[in-house]
């Protein structure tokens, strides 16, 4: 190599670390709001499309802004604790906000083994919708202006100020994660102190759940995802015996959906990314995705070079007869044969969902992390 190209490389090498040096700078972690401190304004649009800042809650006696998301269990756990929180102290004065600051770019899919929804702002509205929000839930994930101001450790992470704006609490809800087991002391305790113009006792308590997921934090999800289209993705061939065993599912201890599909089918092709999501979602969990194809045995090498393109590394099989009603009557023998057709089963055989069409992402995935045998808390 020339010593003039030797002298360029060294150059480009020293002037990428220094970008990527720059970058983490630019970005630092955000220290948490200290109390005593004003709350800082925003500028965030709300899941109902109006836009909120600061000044529009001033006639509130206690403003109390909590950092949360859609897919932590943590904070899907503390959400009836919160919304009963906000309908106690409403008549008191007391404003309630919540925030979602979370990164679609920070955040993966396998971060969502424990919730049907990411954090984008469309999933907001309908967890805000499922839910009965009766406060503002506003919009960060873009910018995260708010987060860094208000510098919030994890979720759900609260914020209580006085009728001066002023910081009179930052912590948890309350220290009992399971639902049921907790009431919202610390965050009620705070509240009631701030209402009755009194110091709070303990102003600042640790919080639990997950962190907040920076938009420039992005490198983790990038390898994973890549780790992911390296998987190998393999076709076996299954009888009217296995197939049998697939539905009575006594070999697993997990919930298993089943998708019976084929590539001359269009709604399948279309609807198959949505079950590798799906697998992506839930695969660290009680859970697995199995594809069976309802392709002839010759077209092994087709059905095998789309799967690929689809990088399903779940488990897939092509069954090995022509004869496709034998198939039909070993998967259920109340199926009409149309295509595509979908199961989940629990554990023992129980068939808790079956549908001869096209699945809803959002029902399936509700289904799956509702059941007993994922469940969206820890």
């Amino acid at each position: 190599m020339k010593e003039s190209s030797k002298i360029f490389l060294f150059l480009l090498l020293v002037l990428l670390c220094t970008i990527n040096t720059f970058s983490q700078s630019a970005h630092p972690e955000p220290e948490t709001l200290a109390i005593g401190s004003k709350a800082p304004d925003f500028n965030l649009q709300g899941v109902d499309g109006k836009l909120y800042r600061l000044k529009d809650f001033s006639e509130a006696e206690v403003l109390v802004i909590i950092f949360s998301c859609n897919h932590c269990p943590t904070a899907q756990a503390y959400e009836d604790r919160i919304i009963t929180l906000a309908r106690d102290y409403k008549p008191k004065g007391v404003a309630v906000v919540m925030i979602s600051s979370s990164s679609a770019k920070g955040l993966n899919l396998s971060e969502l083994g424990y919730s049907d929804m990411g954090d984008s702002f469309e999933e907001m509205k309908m967890r805000a919708e499922d839910k009965g929000f009766m406060f503002p839930y506003l919009y960060d994930g873009d910018e995260q202006k708010a987060a860094l101001a208000y510098g919030p450790v994890a979720t759900p992470h609260c914020f209580v100020f006085d009728s001066n704006r002023v910081l009179c609490y930052a912590g948890r809800v309350d220290g009992s994660e399971k639902p049921g087991t907790g009431k919202g002391d610390d965050i009620r305790n705070a509240i009631d102190a701030v209402l009755a113009g009194k110091p709070v006792i303990n102003p600042v308590t640790k919080v639990f759940g997950c962190s907040i997921k920076w938009s420039w934090k992005d490198e983790y999800t990038k390898k994973l995802y890549k780790q992911w289209s390296e998987l190998p993705v393999t076709l076996e061939e299954i009888d009217v015996e296995g197939i049998k065993e697939l539905i009575k599912n006594t070999s697993s201890d997990k919930l298993r959906l089943i998708n019976i599909w084929a590539t001359w089918c269009g709604p399948c092709i279309t609807e198959f990314s949505d079950f590798v999501i799906i697998d992506r979602m839930y695969r660290g969990r009680t859970f697995e995705f199995i594809s069976v194809s309802a392709d002839k045995p010759g077209k092994k090498e087709e059905v095998l070079k789309f799967l690929k393109t689809k990088e399903a590394s779940n488990k897939n099989y092509i069954f090995n007869k022509d004869d496709i009603y034998q198939m039909i009557e070993a998967v259920d023998p109340e199926w009409r044969g149309g295509l595509p057709y979908t199961l989940i089963v629990e554990p023992g055989g129980k068939i808790i969902y079956k549908e001869q069409n096209t699945i809803d992402p959002r029902e399936l995935k509700k289904i799956i992390v509702d059941n007993k045998y994922i469940g969206r808390y820890y």
